[in-house]
C-alpha cells in the first residue's frame, strides 16, 4: 500500500485528486465523474489536434474520444496509488488519454487493407526536395540516389522510412503495426535518416553543410 499523500509529498491539488480516488462512496464517485469529463475535454483537444492527418472524421472522431477518455479513466483508476507525485496530478492523468487516442487511431487506420509500396510512390519521393522545375533532372538523379541509399537500411529502417515518407502513413499507425511506440519511431526515422544522408554526401550528392535532408512526419 502507498504512502499517506503527505508522506508522498504531492502538492495540494494532486493531493485531493489521489485522496478522493483512492476513497469510496459518494466522494469517490464525485472524483470519477470529475474526471472523466477532464479527460475527455483532454481526448476531444488530441483528436481535434490529429484530424488534419487522422483517417477518422466526423461522429466517430468525437466516438473515438469518448472511447478513450473512458479507456484512460480505467486505467488512471487502476493506477492512482502508483502515482508519485513527480509531476501535477492533472499532467499523469492527460498521459494516459494521449496514449489512447494514439492508439484507437493507430487502429483504426489498419482496419481498411493498405496498397503495397509501388513505383508510383517512390516518384512521389522528388516531391519531398520542393526543389524548383529547373531541376528536374538533379532531382531525379537524387532521388535515385536515396533509393540505393534506403537498401542500405535495416529491414525495420527501411519499412519506417517507406511508411513515413513513401506512403504518408501515420506514426501511431505504424506504431501499432509495428507493436511499439511513436517516439520509438521518431528514433528510428532520425537513424535512418542520418544513414541515408551519410551516403549521400559519401557519394558526392550532398555536401557536408548541405541543407537537403530526406524528412519524415
Amino acid at each position: 500500500m502507498a504512502g499517506s499523500t503527505s508522506e508522498r509529498g504531492l502538492d495540494p491539488e494532486s493531493a485531493r485528486w489521489v485522496t478522493r480516488l483512492s476513497g469510496d462512496g459518494r466522494e469517490r464517485e464525485s472524483g470519477i465523474r470529475e474526471l472523466h469529463e477532464l479527460l475527455l475535454r483532454a481526448a476531444q483537444r488530441e483528436v481535434r489536434r490529429r484530424s488534419a492527418t487522422s483517417p477518422v472524421n466526423g461522429r466517430e472522431l468525437e466516438d473515438l474520444a469518448t472511447q478513450a477518455a473512458d479507456d484512460a479513466t480505467y486505467a488512471v483508476l487502476a493506477k492512482v496509488t502508483q502515482f508519485r507525485g513527480e509531476s501535477r496530478f492533472t499532467t499523469w492523468a492527460y498521459r494516459f488519454v494521449v496514449l489512447e487516442v494514439s492508439h484507437k487511431l493507430g487502429r483504426h487506420f489498419w482496419r481498411q487493407p493498405r496498397a503495397e509500396l509501388a513505383e508510383e510512390d517512390w516518384e512521389r519521393l522528388s516531391d519531398v526536395f520542393a526543389a524548383p522545375p529547373d531541376h528536374e533532372a538533379e532531382v531525379r538523379d537524387l532521388t535515385r540516389a536515396v533509393r540505393r541509399a534506403v537498401e542500405d537500411l535495416t529491414e525495420h529502417q527501411r519499412r519506417v522510412f517507406e511508411g513515413v515518407v513513401l506512403q504518408g502513413i501515420p506514426l501511431e499507425a505504424l506504431a501499432v503495426r509495428h507493436d511499439t511506440t511513436r517516439n520509438a519511431l521518431y528514433k528510428t526515422m532520425f537513424d535512418a535518416r542520418r544513414k541515408i544522408r551519410a551516403h549521400l554526401v559519401a557519394n558526392g550528392y550532398l555536401g557536408h553543410e548541405g541543407s537537403e535532408e530526406v524528412r519524415g512526419s
